[in-house]
């Protein structure tokens, strides 16, 4: 272990996607918890991620926030994890990572929150309806094996958590298309690894 990689987390919260993401890479990576409240919104870790939100993580002098941005950053940092399909075949990477982290997550944040959006009003939001999302998603994950076609990349990292917490915590209507889709996706070491240490960080 060093500290030229370090994760800042929590074990229940966002981080588990970082964590998982940095098992994926083989990387050796310190850990600093950071508790909820005074902790997270203290001048120390504000420096790290003004937003006083994990995770985060610093690589050298480099900070990234934003769990999509850690996966794409990983994934480029270490090449030889095989975690970002070559630069000419990224489209469908890029597509469905930002997918995740925008209309997928904004869409269940709203419907969750009661303001899901009237026939007028979803022109104006990115992600249009729910049911626009989930019906785009469904026959995503049933194209291939992962969802940038058949290796398996970073963007089933973020995708994949979102889909098991959703059908895990019922946020997400579960089908065979998604339900399938997290268990090919989460069935691997790193996931097993990942899942071990924030479950022992929660004891």
């Amino acid at each position: 272990m060093h500290d030229s990689l370090v994760l800042y987390t929590h074990p229940v919260s966002r981080g588990r996607i970082a964590r998982w993401m940095l098992e994926e890479t083989g990387a050796s990576y310190r850990t600093e918890v950071v508790a909820f409240g005074p902790a997270m919104k203290s001048p120390q870790y504000l420096a790290i991620n003004p937003m006083g939100k994990v995770p985060a993580i610093r690589h050298g002098e480099t900070i990234v926030t934003e769990c999509a941005a850690i996966c794409a950053y990983l994934a480029d940092a270490f090449p030889e994890a095989g975690l970002a399909p070559p630069l000419a075949e990224r489209g469908a990477y890029y597509r469905w990572l930002f997918f995740a982290a925008g209309p997928l997550e904004a869409a269940i944040t709203d419907r969750d929150l009661g303001m899901e959006p009237n026939i007028t009003q979803q022109g104006r939001v990115g992600y249009g309806s729910i049911e626009a999302v989930l019906e785009t998603l469904e026959i995503a994950v049933s194209a291939h094996e992962f969802i940038a076609g058949p290796r398996f990349t970073a963007a089933d990292v973020y995708l994949g958590s979102h889909i098991g917490w959703g059908l895990q915590f019922g946020s997400l209507e579960s089908c065979p298309a998604f339900a399938d889709y997290w268990a090919r996706v989460s069935d691997r070491e790193a996931y097993r690894r990942a899942t071990s240490l924030d479950d022992q960080a929660m004891s």
